[in-house]
């Protein structure tokens, strides 16, 4: 196949971004199964303590986020005729569905400490194959491009079809699989509608993964590869990388922000689900429609965050996202407080939450597209420091930051719950009213203090459109052309000049 020549202009054709979309819409679909339904079903459905299915999805971040930069630096130091990302986005999918289809299929009659050691070995599984993916996948989408403004595009394509498989798979599975029936009036309730979940998602985020590794692989003879004086990968190397991403001070900023931001979607993870059943009681068929909030939001905050980049810049965008982010799911919360939202089981309230979420996911989108294009940024930054690139280390050292602040959130959710004394498969409407009180000031106002102190935090960016340009333009003086240097050739593979 003759690969296709990146343009001067840094323009990215529509085939290659809607491919690399569609590893992330896997992803979502995993995600979605795992992170959404998974600490409901074994706490209410199975009977697991909050606190033990909390602590088995927190402590599963957390090694994950350990394998995360481990694969970034594995894989931006990797030769191979498939290029550096590649060879592990081929072998990683079908252990990702397995691991998820186990999830929701444990052996009858395990209960308390062997139900938990089950959750978790999967969780784990699950979560080490999915870095072994997403970080590889996640750099290949920085370094496609060199534009300012293009990674971003390429990103809100990421961004935008990831959202929008996870919302049509949470219509498929609240109208599906989680429908009210005759025995269980609440669909997520029911026992016997996880596994067939659990397998239908499986399929198709198998089939995604896949097609999203195969339809990017023209692009390989176009990509960087590392430099031919680059050691291998090792435990010293990796040390090495990793402080090499650390010390970049615009990349510590953008940690230290994140931190404080995972708080609150680790809380909100936990507790949402909680809070749409008990405190609002919403039924399956209801929930089904915020599909379209989410939909809407992706595609807004995605439509939205190239002008907004272009308009205020980059920082000033994520700080305006985290605030939203923040502080607008609170807010019914506080309105229902002060007697202002309207009487549950009434379409008034559906439209009224469906239109907070709708504006609340906007910002989400906006946010995490902006920050997932800083981070190509700043691997131009440090190969201007360093010699070479570290998009796999940068965005993955990210993600072992979150995935631990986030395991805390979660945790901290299932020891709300318990401290609370929120019952154990509890009915919608038998919830006590002081219980259903503390619920909603946690997931609401107490989860939105961190997330609006990673807006003072992400404030202190400094790489502006101005400056990226400067440093784009001592690259390409440094190399003598406007492009890469030729690249070593890989094992049984041509020599090629890669495009940034």
């Amino acid at each position: 196949m003759t690969p296709q020549a990146t343009p001067d202009d840094g323009r990215i054709p529509f085939r290659t971004k809607f491919f690399f979309g569609l590893g992330t819409s896997a992803e979502y679909i995993v995600l979605l199964g795992m992170g959404s339904y998974a600490m409901l079903f074994y706490n209410q459905v199975l009977g697991l303590s909050a606190t033990l299915a909390g602590a088995a999805v927190s402590l599963s971040l957390i090694l994950d986020g350990f394998a995360d930069p481990i694969m970034g630096s594995l894989s931006d130091r990797t030769r191979s005729r498939l290029g550096r990302r590649h060879p592990f986005m081929y072998a990683a999918p079908l252990p990702i569905a397995l691991s998820l289809v186990a999830i929701f299929n444990p052996p009858p009659g395990l209960e308390h400490v062997w139900l938990f050691a089950w959750f978790f070995t999967f969780v784990v599984t699950l979560r080490v194959f999915m870095a072994a993916y997403h970080t590889p996948h996640l750099a290949l989408g920085g370094e496609l491009s060199a534009d300012y403004t293009e990674r971003t595009r390429i990103m809100s394509y990421n961004t935008v079809m990831g959202g929008v498989a996870a919302m049509v798979m949470a219509f498929i599975a609240l109208s599906v699989f989680f429908r009210a029936t005759p025995e269980y009036s609440r669909g997520l309730l029911n026992p016997h509608a996880y596994p067939p979940f659990a397998l239908f998602s499986a399929g198709i985020a198998l089939a995604l993964l896949l097609a999203s590794a195969w339809f990017t692989r023209d692009r390989i003879p176009t990509l960087p590869q590392p430099p031919a004086d680059l050691p291998k990968f090792s435990p010293f190397e990796f040390l090495k990388d990793l402080g090499k991403a650390i010390t970049n001070r615009n990349y510590a900023w953008l940690l230290v922000a994140y931190f404080f931001l995972s708080l609150t979607l680790g809380l909100r993870a936990g507790l949402t689900l909680y809070v749409n059943t008990f405190f609002w009681e919403l039924t399956s068929e209801q929930l089904r429609w915020f599909v379209l909030g989410a939909l809407g939001g992706a595609i807004l905050g995605g439509g939205l965050v190239t002008r907004l980049h272009q308009k205020l810049d980059k920082r000033t965008t994520i700080v305006i996202g985290c605030i939203g982010l923040a502080a607008i799911p609170a807010i019914p919360i506080v309105l229902r407080m002060v007697g202002l939202m309207p009487p549950n089981a009434t379409m008034q309230l559906t439209i009224a939450l469906l239109l907070f979420s709708l504006a609340s996911l906007t910002f989400t989108a906006i946010i995490q597209i902006s920050v997932m294009s800083v981070l190509a940024d700043i691997a131009d930054e440090n190969e201007l420091k360093h010699g070479h690139r570290q998009e796999g280390v940068l965005y993955s050292t990210r993600a072992l930051f979150a995935k631990i602040d986030m395991a805390f959130g979660q945790f901290l959710a299932g020891v709300a719950l318990d401290l609370i004394a929120f019952p154990a498969k509890a009915t919608p409407g038998q919830v006590p009213d002081d219980v259903l009180f503390k619920l909603a000031m946690v997931e609401g106002p107490i989860a939105a203090v961190p997330g609006l102190l990673a807006a003072v935090f992400y404030a202190r960016y400094r790489i502006t459109r101005a400056r990226h340009a400067e440093i784009r333009a001592e690259l390409e003086a440094r190399r003598g052309t406007g492009r890469a240097p030729v690249a070593e050739a890989p094992a049984g593979g041509a020599v090629v000049a890669p495009a940034e």
